[in-house]
């Protein structure tokens, strides 16, 4: 059995397709593809692969990762290629290896999106006093109910910047794993609490999946 992680872009129309059915997705790209996939073992057996982090509906992303065993060695490029022959639209294998680190070692997520405002400059002084405050109280949902959590210590912001007249750019980073996963909603909807100015979120892209160091995870 040879264990292969493969990062792939998920973007267009793709962005639409809920994990959920993503799962579907990959199962029939496999069967098409003819690539000689493990099996697990067991009386229900079926083929093995798995997501490192789901993505949120409507996110585009760059860097999303995929686990799966084969059965032979086969060259990564064939590999890739094969499975990109019979990708659906706005998904695409990037590369393809071996497992090096184990899904654990995964501590942050890297985002990218973009704050319409028609009083930009009025909105970019609400985010900042919002991030510069003692605390980000928001409501997220947990496994032992909706719960109230801080996420002002979590978020770091990568870069800024102000395009045009009514658009500001946000590179952040938020935490990501098996222990802790914050997703940007988190920060829009806390901005909406926060702010009486009308903005719209655009073009919300994942494109860095890193360790806890900062080092990228694949």
């Amino acid at each position: 059995m040879i264990r292969l992680r493969a990062v792939f872009e998920k973007k267009d129309r793709a962005k639409y397709i809920s994990h959920l059915d993503l799962n579907r997705c990959m199962l029939r790209t496999f069967r098409r593809s003819g690539l000689p996939i493990w099996y697990t073992e067991g009386f229900h057996s079926h083929p093995y692969f798995s997501f490192a982090l789901a993505l949120s509906l409507g996110y585009e992303s760059s860097c999303e990762i995929l686990d799966f065993n084969l059965n032979e060695e086969i060259p990564f490029d064939e590999i890739r290629d094969r499975l990109n022959a019979v990708m659906p639209y706005g998904m695409k294998i990037i590369s393809v290896g071996e497992q090096v680190q184990k899904i654990t070692a995964i501590a942050k997520a890297e985002y990218n999106f973009s704050i319409k405002s028609e009083d930009i400059t009025g909105l970019v002084t609400d985010i900042e006093n919002l991030l510069n405050g003692k605390e980000i109280l928001v409501e997220k949902k947990t496994k032992k109910g909706i719960q109230t959590v801080d996420i002002k210590p979590y978020i770091e912001v990568v870069t800024c910047e102000v395009s045009g007249a009514d658009t500001y750019n946000m590179t952040v980073r938020l935490p990501a794993g098996t222990q802790k996963n914050y997703n940007p909603s988190l920060i829009f909807t806390a901005l909406k609490d926060f702010t009486e100015i009308p903005f719209e979120v655009t073009d919300i892209k994942r494109t860095g999946i890193l360790c806890a160091d900062n080092r990228s995870f694949v």
